[in-house]
């Protein structure tokens, strides 16, 4: 057995397995993937991986597991696992590639299977009597004891935001994970929460919707990243990136392909490296646009064209960012209350409130040059009917 310092969680303990696992060609891989993404333009800070991030899911879920009863050695092995290889899926920069990935292969990140069969963990798992179908189906919380990883609450929210805070340096990820593992359980094969957890719960959806503007939905990360994205898929629409490969790439080496690009892609990426991102020409929210403008996520394309044409500019001078539905599914984990399982936004005022409060931090973006941000900007609010909102003016300015 040995031990890992890590900053969030002290240190964690290795078996021989584990070990094994984390010196595989795979996980190495993840020591190279920015676990968020270029948001590190933001918080220069923000350099943490994906690497250690499955370390600290490995050790939480090794926490929670050993005080169920009802989770077999084996059982256990298993999720130990999964928790360590759960984001062995993951394309360079995280989840900035995942809606490519998605498109172009029909795969998400959890989808790691095929990944588990034809590589060298493949031959540790079989060595240990470890079957991969079985850790796919724990990632994917197909499993009853797999919800530990994949559910409402789960082990991989506790772990990134702290993680994520730390990083960053933004004050909000104040989770009691401690707390959280301590007053779960499972019941009627389920895994919920007693009582007093919800505290606890509360204070894990109130950092989430804290990070979610500070840090995961931050105007810049937003623009730079559909930058980044654009400049990916047009190497895969040119053919000159099989988005398979694009799969198994790490940061530096799909950063080094679109820099060498001497089209559309390399243009972006020169920007990117300079730090000289596309400006918000529109940034307006779902009381402003209505949620009828989600139908429009899927043209995308066909959009950008036409508010180009309008504008007498290039179409990749822009770039239209549709975020999908505002969601917190934490809000339906299950809490055990007096003898009854009843859903966490009915357990906690605080929690049905920030349902809606959540929908204010939607935010649809649209980008392009600075040069030509104002004459983009209104041809943008007249194409989308965008609202007047109603000015909010200071008292000196009233006097």
């Amino acid at each position: 057995m040995k031990v890992i310092r890590d900053p969030i969680h002290g240190y964690i303990k290795m078996d021989k397995l584990t070990l094994s696992l984390i010196d595989s060609s795979l996980m190495q891989r993840l020591r190279r993937i920015r676990q968020l993404g270029l948001s590190n333009l933001v918080y220069p800070g923000a350099n943490h991986t994906r690497f250690e991030h499955s370390l600290g899911v490995m050790h939480l879920a090794s926490l929670l597991t050993e005080g169920i009863s009802t989770v077999s050695q084996e059982e256990k092995e298993e999720l130990r696992v999964a928790a360590l290889l759960h984001d062995i899926g993951h394309g360079p920069y995280s989840h900035v590639t995942e809606g490519l990935m998605k498109h172009y292969t029909r795969q998400r990140h959890e989808d790691v299977k095929h990944i588990l069969k034809k590589s060298e963990i493949a031959d540790i798992l079989s060595e240990h009597g470890i079957s991969p179908a079985k850790v796919e189906d724990h990632i994917k919380g197909e499993t009853d004891f797999g919800k530990i990883l994949n559910s409402e609450i789960d082990v991989d929210r506790m772990d990134y935001l702290v993680r994520d805070s730390h990083y960053t340096g933004v004050a909000f990820g104040l989770v009691d994970h401690e707390r959280l593992i301590n007053e779960m359980q499972f019941y009627e094969n389920k895994l919920v929460l007693t009582a007093g957890g919800v505290k606890a719960a509360e204070s894990l959806l109130v950092s989430r919707f804290l990070m979610h503007p500070s840090v995961y939905f931050h105007h810049v990360s937003r623009i730079a990243e559909t930058m980044f994205t654009r400049a990916v898929g047009d190497l895969i629409q040119r053919k000159e990136l099989d988005p398979f490969e694009l799969r198994m790439m790490d940061d530096a080496g799909i950063s080094e392909m679109i820099r060498k690009d001497d089209g559309y892609a390399g243009e972006l990426a020169e920007r990117l490296s300079r730090r000289k991102l596309y400006k918000r020409a529109l940034y307006v929210g779902l009381d402003e646009v209505g949620e009828g403008v989600l139908k429009h996520r899927k043209h995308n394309r066909r959009i950008e064209a036409e508010i180009a044409d309008m504008a007498g500019i290039d179409q990749g001078d822009v770039l239209i960012d549709i975020p999908g539905k505002p969601d917190i599914s934490e809000m339906k984990a299950l809490v055990k209350m007096n003898g009854k399982m009843v859903s966490l936004d009915e357990a906690s005022n605080i929690v049905a409130t920030l349902e809606h409060a959540h929908r204010d931090n939607w935010k649809m973006g649209i980008y392009t040059p600075k040069e030509h941000r104002e004459a983009v900007g209104k041809i943008a609010r007249d194409f989308f009917d965008v609202k007047k909102t109603t000015k909010q003016f200071l008292l000196t300015e009233l006097e």
